[in-house]
């Protein structure tokens, strides 16, 4: 008769040190990127942030701004919470989008009316309105177009159209009923009379002028 059968023997894994080392590594390395976040959050900066969007020109004010907290690099230039009050009234040196933080060279007190400068109304119809919106400090042309049916005395017919050099200031939304945008046009000291009798003589068409200014 056979005796009792003996259980397999079960022999304990042994553990490869490559294996311990990397497990090692991994843990001090996940250490070291909780200490980094901890560090970060605790030294937070109060800063100003952009809530609405807001045109180059346009003046600040407090709805337009809110607050944050964040962890923000020393390289990064931004206006402290606490100097929210020194923006307010200011106007912004570029177009400003919701969700940005505000830098100091973003605002100006400077007006886009210099001084010198005149200052021009223009009445557009809608089908006058370019499909780029105009925004303040976009340079355009003010172009003399001779009203139907007339030529200028003592001119040839294929001559290049009197031209000046404008800046908008402002734009206005479309009038109800009528659509007209009013455009307020910022031109030299010189040339802004003559650009007010060529709108009031219906005789002015608004051009946008190349990006560069050329």
């Amino acid at each position: 008769m056979a005796g009792p059968v003996r259980p397999p023997r079960v022999s304990a894994r042994r553990r490869r040190p490559g294996v311990i080392a990397l497990s090692l590594a991994l843990i001090a390395a996940g250490g070291t990127g909780v200490a980094v976040l901890l560090l970060q959050v605790g030294n937070r900066t109060e800063v100003v942030t952009v809530v609405r969007d807001v045109q180059v020109g346009q003046v600040l004010t407090e709805d337009d701004l809110g607050k944050a907290s964040i962890a923000l690099d020393p390289a990064v230039k931004a206006v402290r919470a606490g100097d929210l009050k020194s923006v307010v009234g200011k106007r912004a040196a570029v177009e400003l989008m919701p969700g940005s933080l505000l830098a100091p060279s973003q605002v100006t007190k400077d007006s886009l009316v210099k001084a010198g400068e005149r200052l021009v109304p223009i009445g557009l119809e809608p089908k006058q309105i370019p499909a780029t919106a105009l925004v303040p400090g976009q340079k355009v042309e003010l172009v003399h177009v001779p009203a139907q049916g007339t030529t200028d005395t003592g001119k040839r017919s294929d001559a290049a159209p009197q031209t000046i050099d404008g800046r908008v200031v402002k734009a206005s939304s479309a009038a109800p009923g009528t659509g007209i945008v009013v455009v307020d046009v910022a031109t030299s000291a010189t040339d802004g009379p003559t650009a007010a009798a060529w709108q009031a003589a219906g005789t002015l068409r608004l051009v946008l002028a190349a990006p560069d200014g050329n």
